[in-house]
């Protein structure tokens, strides 16, 4: 089984040069009262325990973000955060309690709630997760990746039409949602690893049938027999292909012997 936990975070540094001589020329010295001068020495503002902290994520410096989180405020942000630190690392335990401490500071913090859906995801127990996703798309029902991650709970149940239903809310919110690649998420876990790659491929390549992607129907399409999906006789009946049916492209699958696994 391959095994990818999908999440993202950016960050940004600005390097300053002084152009050669330039303290040398008396004409650019200002009085030190001067508004000007006043301006040219002010300090940079110090970084905040949790902006310090998602520079230590960025650059996969977990435990370092975990022990500079717990400098900040003592919030749901705060908590959540490092629940993910701790994902990150693959201690499930301490993620949880740290996620379970995000929700009991507050209960509507939809990212931490999802979150815990995903620990229950990992541990397989799917019904569990399926609760927590529902939970947290009733708290923030505009999040792609809360819808995304239902459609792969409800895959892992073999609940293919209500995986489909939920795959396609994901997509109507975000074109993008299942192609994002990435590291570490600021706030929120996209669940991506999936049992029968085949099966799973297949599905998909539906979702973005209907969606009107045909491109991207066709690549998942290609997967799934790569990874050794052989009900051809259901590519040419389900109705989702049937504008795809007449390309050179879909003919071409159809050529295509499925990988024997």
């Amino acid at each position: 089984m391959q095994s990818v936990r999908i999440a993202m975070l950016s960050t940004s540094a600005i390097c300053f040069c002084l152009s050669p001589g330039f303290a040398q020329n008396d004409a650019t010295v200002v009085s030190q009262y001067s508004p000007s001068a006043t301006a040219a020495v002010q300090p940079k503002p110090k970084l905040s325990p949790q902006e310090m902290g998602d520079i230590y994520m960025a650059r996969k410096m977990y435990r370092e973000a975990i022990d500079t989180y717990k400098e900040g405020p003592n919030d749901a942000l705060t908590w959540d955060k490092i629940g993910i630190a701790w994902h990150q690392l693959g201690d499930l335990k301490a993620a949880r309690s740290a996620y379970e401490k995000a929700v009991k500071l507050d209960k509507t913090y939809a990212d931490a709630v999802n979150n815990l859906g995903t620990l229950d995801y990992a541990e397989k127990r799917y019904r569990t997760a399926i609760n927590r996703y529902r939970k947290a798309i009733a708290l923030s029902p505009e999040s792609a990746a809360f819808w995304s991650n239902l459609g792969t709970a409800y895959f892992a149940r073999g609940k293919y039409e209500d995986m489909a239903k939920a795959y396609a809310k994901a997509l109507e919110l975000d074109k993008d949602v299942f192609e994002q690649r990435g590291g570490t998420a600021g706030t929120r876990m996209q669940e991506k690893s999936v049992g029968d790659r085949a099966r799973f491929h297949y599905e998909m390549a539906r979702t973005y049938a209907k969606a009107g992607n045909n491109e991207l129907a066709l690549q998942y399409l290609r997967k799934a027999l790569e990874e050794g999906f052989r009900d051809k006789e259901k590519l040419q009946q389900a109705p989702e292909f049937a504008a795809l049916r007449g390309t050179d492209e879909f003919q071409d699958l159809m050529k295509l012997e499925p990988r024997v696994l």
